[in-house]
């Protein structure tokens, strides 16, 4: 149980919302760019980026149900 409380706790979440954003942009902009290897290593670091931003989401809904209130 205290495992959980770790990952659901507020600073957890708001990190791994602001690194899967972040990653998930710079990946959007290596695809832009025109290079072969540039857009594979650019849609793996976007997929990579949503499945952060998705597990922060889902550790704050967790939160949610854990919460006492």
């Amino acid at each position: 149980m205290e495992l959980i409380s770790a990952f659901t706790d507020r600073s957890v979440v708001v990190v791994l919302a602001v690194s899967g954003a972040v990653m998930a942009t710079v990946g959007t902009m290596l695809g832009a760019q025109r290079a072969k290897k540039s857009t594979g290593l650019g849609r793996a670091m976007t997929w990579l980026g949503y499945a952060i931003s998705f597990a922060s989401v889902v550790l704050f809904i967790v939160a949610g149900f854990l919460s006492n209130r």
